[in-house]
């Protein structure tokens, strides 16, 4: 047969259930539709918003005699890179003092994730072992997780597998679950951990159950891999030997510029190795994108570098976690006030975006087919999207969909 593309060896996919409900918002003509969807932040007029403290830098950066459209070198801007390491690991560092830090530069935390699943089946081996002579480490996700992560190491050819973490009984972490997969998974085995505001619940390990968690990880010799989609500087970090995957999507508001790194922590200094990883890194980089864009990386650069600027970015930060931490109070208020069945409080101690609502697939559909109000079927909502004139509506329109 002549080769060629058919419909009968080209399967149809579903669209992405992300972008395939904004793409459902979007075509809704009623005025008072909400998106509770992609994490992106919005104002208090539900409108996006540019930091400050971007605005102030791409004033510099754009102003800047030498300001250019070059290409970066293969590894990203060295600049961006190093700051990057000092925000995720701390200023004081032992691990960047003593020179055990490999950065390269990515398209934005995806990208890192993807950077790091190559390297990962690649390079991920015992002593003495080379490329090809045994299957990929098996990876472990949350269970739920961001959908993306399966998608990211299936595509490369990664095993994948999840631990325990929701306990939707208690709207807990479920720790003795977490633990007890960690202690039966294969040797070597990589564990994909949210560094903080876990998407999609948001409820975070307190500090003392990261420390059980990566003592269990430490001593049944697996790899910890950190997807650090929101969060900076978590002393958590100091674990040795971890693999870090940074976006400055969230935290920057950059969310179209695909800024992010991925980070190797190793145990020891090892000069040749360190020189071996970086090439390696630089060559899966070449092969898909050349380099990296600078654009992004310049204006970030920018703000971690400059005294006035971190100041203002951190003044940034605390601006949208009050407001999103202000729309789940408000939004279990009114449930409470409403006296919607079911348990809610939950929404007030999670973290960073997103909320693990504890709705269900039919109550999330009926939410949008009644009421324009659009999140994800695992009943994922992004607070974000709440403001102080569409709250109540959400509230009002979760209490019926509860009591149907």
């Amino acid at each position: 047969m002549t080769r060629g593309f058919y419909t009968s060896t080209i399967a149809q996919l579903p669209p992405d259930p992300m972008f395939g409900l904004k793409a459902r918002y979007q075509k809704d003509p009623r005025d008072n539709k909400v998106d509770l969807g992609i994490g992106a932040y919005r104002d208090d007029s539900g409108k996006p918003w540019i930091l400050p403290s971007v605005k102030l830098a791409e004033n510099l950066v754009q102003n800047a005699a030498d300001y250019n459209h070059e290409y970066l070198p293969i590894g990203g801007l060295p600049a961006f890179t190093a700051a990057a390491a000092k925000v995720i690991l701390g200023k004081d560092s032992s691990a960047i003092a003593e020179n055990r830090v490999v950065s390269t530069q990515s398209l934005s935390g995806t990208g890192a994730l993807h950077l790091a699943g190559v390297f990962l089946r690649d390079h991920y081996k015992s002593a003495g072992e080379t490329t090809g002579e045994t299957a990929p480490p098996l990876v472990y996700c949350s269970n739920p997780t961001w959908g993306n992560h399966f998608q990211v190491f299936g595509v490369l050819g990664v095993p994948t597998a999840t631990y325990p973490y929701w306990d939707d009984a208690t709207k807990s972490l479920d720790l003795e679950g977490f633990l007890k997969t960690i202690s039966e998974a294969p040797a070597g085995s990589v564990f994909v951990l949210h560094a903080t505001a876990h998407n999609p619940t948001g409820m975070d390990p307190t500090p003392e159950q990261w420390k059980k968690i990566l003592k269990a990880i430490s001593d049944n010799g697996h790899l910890p891999l950190f997807d650090s989609a929101e969060g900076v500087h978590n002393k958590e970090y100091s674990f040795p030997g971890v693999l870090i995957c940074q976006s400055f999507a969230k935290n920057v508001g950059m969310y179209g510029e695909r800024v992010g790194a991925v980070h190797l922590v190793l145990p020891q200094h090892d000069a040749a190795l360190n020189s071996a990883i970086t090439s390696q890194l630089a060559k899966a980089v070449r092969s898909e994108i050349s380099n990296p864009p600078g654009y992004g990386a310049k204006v970030v650069s920018k703000i971690l570098t400059t005294p006035e600027l971190y100041k203002q970015w951190e003044q940034d930060l605390v601006t949208m976690s009050t407001r999103i931490s202000s729309m789940r109070e408000q939004l279990v208020q009114e449930l409470e006030r409403l006296g919607t069945p079911g348990v809610w409080r939950h929404i007030t101690s999670q973290q960073g975006m997103f909320s693990f609502t504890g709705l269900t697939p039919p109550q999330v559909a009926q939410l949008e087919k009644d009421y324009g109000i659009y999140l994800l079927s695992s009943g994922r909502a992004s607070i974000a999207g709440l403001n102080p004139s569409n709250v109540k509506l959400v509230a009002q329109a979760i209490d019926k969909v509860v009591r149907n």
